[in-house]
């Protein structure tokens, strides 16, 4: 190939943008979190030798497992509920879809920590809960301190809460389904619980998973105001009582602060592992999966 060839190729080749100022932009950000990182390193108001003794301290640990339980349970509990209120609103049912509404009307437009302060004084408002029937008098009674204890008040303060939010979530994913599928599953006579399940959910969960991904990470943090029920176990709880003992707050926040990092980090590679696995066949980005005769 001749010299005035090779000088035509590299005549039309294309040359790139040269994004001087989006490096300049880099190296200042990244000279800021260096100074950043470096000051609180090296800033002994932080006591990191003190946070280094309580990251793993049996309290705390033993907090972090309550904390768990509490989100667990309450999600749980909270998608349960938030189904069965997405089921009753679409029924066609008026006196079922005005009860979901007024549900989601009232948990919804309440702040939770008063939710969880009611919870906490039921056992004052009714000291006993019974069951009977006129003329009978009272069948079964208990005391209400005895089945509603803190652990319980506080899962349902906090499940109760969140059903209000995930129902709307779960009522969105349902509807951005079209609802011409369903039809055409009926029409080939399909079972409607069996096309939702088969057909309208796979493709819903699509939609469900971030949000209901983001509520979960909000509950977790919440629990953090279970103290209203009062219920006493919780992870801030058990760094606010270590704080108080040793008259050194900022420390213990920090190991609280840590705590939550990981277990949300957890949470947060969960969720992106099940929107790639409900994505798949849709998220374009991902790589197709070719039949085993042509791998």
């Amino acid at each position: 190939m001749s010299r005035s060839k090779h000088a035509s190729i590299a005549l039309n080749d294309p040359v790139p943008v040269r994004h001087y100022g989006r490096w300049a932009l880099t190296a200042l950000l990244l000279a800021i979190a260096v100074g950043v990182a470096d000051s609180v390193a090296t800033n002994p108001n932080f006591h990191w030798e003190v946070v280094g003794q309580y990251l793993f301290d049996r309290q705390i640990v033993r907090g972090v497992g309550w904390t768990l339980a509490l989100t667990a349970v309450a999600m749980a509990l909270s998608i349960a509920i938030a189904a069965g209120l997405v089921i009753m609103r679409d029924s066609g049912n008026p006196v079922l879809s005005t009860i979901s509404w007024l549900w989601v009307w009232f948990f919804r437009g309440t702040p939770v920590y008063t939710q969880l302060v009611f919870w906490g004084l039921l056992a004052v408002l009714y000291p006993t809960l019974s069951i009977g029937l006129p003329g009978f008098g009272d069948i079964v009674s208990v005391r209400t301190k005895d089945v509603l204890t803190p652990a319980i008040a506080a899962i349902a303060g906090l499940a109760f809460n969140e059903s209000a939010y995930l129902a709307e979530i779960f009522r969105a994913g349902f509807k951005a389904v079209d609802a011409g599928q369903t039809e055409a599953a009926e029409a080939l006579g399909m079972r409607r619980m069996k096309a939702l399940f088969r057909i309208v959910i796979p493709q819903a969960m699509r939609m469900i998973i971030p949000p209901t991904g983001n509520e979960t990470i909000g509950m977790l943090k919440t629990t953090s105001l279970v103290l209203a029920v009062p219920f006493a176990y919780d992870l801030t709880f058990a760094a606010n009582t270590i704080s108080n003992r040793l008259y050194l707050p900022i420390p213990l926040l920090v190991v609280a602060g840590l705590w939550y990092l990981t277990i949300t980090s957890i949470l947060m590679w969960g969720q992106s592992y099940l929107e790639r696995y409900f994505g798949r066949g849709v998220d374009r980005t991902a790589a197709p999966i070719l039949p085993k005769e042509s791998q």
